[in-house]
This record gives structure tokens, C-alpha cells and sequence, in this order.
């Protein structure tokens, strides 16, 4: 039987298929065990859920968008190695994006309406970064996952004190994220010029701010 070999588009449409999918599907997809499974859990009042719902709902859309970046990166790189790396950072992507989601659940709250959208814009980002080179790629993943140990820092401050079961979430989230970035500048990535790091805040903005409320 011939196998079958697809192009860049067929591979955008099917990743982008497949998020759709794993939004509708109900099954835990995670390798590992939430970090706040063995948390009790705690009664936040109407304002401090509601507050909280937003936090994670950010987080969720932030790991949507992670998770279609290093899927970018990993269609267009040439090298097996970065290949590689970035298909094993996406994995622990879907573990965060499942853990933000359960709890989204347990506080009784949803998901941004806008992922498919935080998927496509970051999934092309990522196949754009992929072709200007590896040690470019790398570097973006580099200074965005420091960005997003800043952001996650600034939550864990956010977050109600009392509220432990979340803590918990975002503080392994917060380790995985400064392995990746190390991991991508110890492979090869290079340092990025002020005006694009710049830039990559100003697009986390709108997304976060956005995903607080949508």
C-alpha cells in the first residue's frame, strides 16, 4: 500500500481538525495526574470563582496556543532533534491544558469561545517561526515561554491565597515551562532582537485579556 504524503495546508487543516476534536471530546487526554488532584479543595466566594474562572480560562487559552505553536515548529523544522523536542513540549502542553480545563470545570466555568482561534493564529505563527530557521524557532520558543513564566507568576500573586488547588496547577505548569525554555536555547536557539520580543508581548495581551472575559 502507498503511504500517503501530505502538504503543509493538508497539515494545517488536519491539526486544526484535531483541536477541534479534543475541544468536543470529553476523555482525559493528560500523561500525567493533575498537580491539585491531591488538593482539598476549598469554598471560594461568588467574586473570588469568579475571578479565578478568568485566571484559568487565560491559562487554557495560553496552553491552546503553546500547544499549536510547537505544532507549527514541528512541521516545518528540518532537524529530527528540534523535531523531536518540540513534539514532547507539546505533550506536556495537552497535560496543562487539561489540568486548566478540569478545573475551569470544578469552578463552573468555561473555556474561551475564541480557542480555535488562539489555535490557527498560533499554530501559523509557529510554522512561520519554523521557516526562518531552526535556531530562530528555538529562540521563540525561548522567550516565550519566559514570557509566560512571567505571566504565570503574576497569577500565582492573583490568586486567591486560600486557594490551593490552582497554586498547585500553576506551579507545575510554571516548571515545565523554564525546562522548555532552557531545552531550546541549550539545542540551539539564539537570542531574540527587543523589537520582536516586543511585539510577542503585545499579541500575549490582547490574547490574555480577551480570554479573561471570552
Amino acid at each position: 500500500m502507498l503511504e500517503r504524503h501530505y502538504g503543509i495546508i493538508d497539515q494545517l487543516i488536519i491539526r486544526f481538525d484535531q483541536q477541534l476534536t479534543r475541544h468536543r471530546a470529553a476523555a482525559k487526554a493528560a500523561g500525567r495526574d493533575s498537580p491539585a488532584d491531591t488538593v482539598t479543595d476549598i469554598t471560594l466566594n461568588s467574586a473570588e470563582r469568579d475571578h479565578v474562572e478568568g485566571l484559568m480560562r487565560v491559562n487554557h487559552a495560553g496552553e491552546v496556543a503553546a500547544q499549536a505553536l510547537y505544532q507549527g515548529q514541528a512541521l516545518i523544522s528540518r532537524d529530527p532533534v528540534v523535531r523531536q523536542s518540540m513534539r514532547c513540549s507539546a505533550d506536556e502542553e495537552i497535560d496543562h491544558l487539561d489540568w486548566c480545563k478540569k478545573r475551569l470545570d470544578e469552578l463552573g466555568g468555561h473555556t474561551s469561545y475564541l480557542n480555535p482561534v488562539w489555535y490557527l493564529g498560533s499554530f501559523s505563527i509557529g510554522a512561520l517561526a519554523g521557516l526562518a530557521g531552526d535556531k530562530w524557532s528555538l529562540g521563540f520558543v525561548a522567550e516565550t515561554e519566559r514570557q509566560v513564566v512571567e505571566h504565570l507568576q503574576a497569577h500565582l500573586q492573583r490568586l486567591p491565597e486560600k486557594d490551593r488547588k490552582s497554586r498547585a496547577i500553576l506551579q507545575q505548569m510554571m516548571e515545565d515551562e523554564a525546562r522548555h525554555g532552557t531545552v531550546a536555547m541549550t539545542i540551539g536557539g539564539i537570542e531574540l532582537p527587543a523589537v520582536v520580543k516586543s511585539g510577542m508581548r503585545l499579541c500575549s495581551k490582547v490574547m490574555t485579556r480577551t480570554a479573561y472575559w471570552i
